[in-house]
């Protein structure tokens, strides 16, 4: 799947969601225990979040540097579809 439609995406599945709010909406835990889905969906939201996101290569970097800081926020979305 392309970086474009990942973003598009996360943003129809409620890229509204920051890690900071989602941090206080959704029970915290270690991004060590994070299940495939959730780690999935945090980097999908995190490369949506990079600086420039118009760059794939800067985007799935940043993605992978910071995916665990979006466990919360990806927690929060995938708990708010059930």
């Amino acid at each position: 799947m392309n970086t474009s439609r990942r973003i598009l995406l996360t943003g129809l599945a409620g890229l509204a969601v920051t890690p900071g709010a989602a941090v206080a909406a959704a029970p915290t835990a270690e991004p060590g225990k994070a299940t495939v889905a959730e780690e999935r969906f945090a980097r999908t939201i995190a490369a949506a979040h990079a600086p420039d996101s118009t760059c794939a290569w800067q985007a799935e970097h940043y993605a992978e540097a910071h995916w665990p800081e979006y466990v919360a926020a990806a927690r929060a979305v995938i708990g708010a579809r059930v």
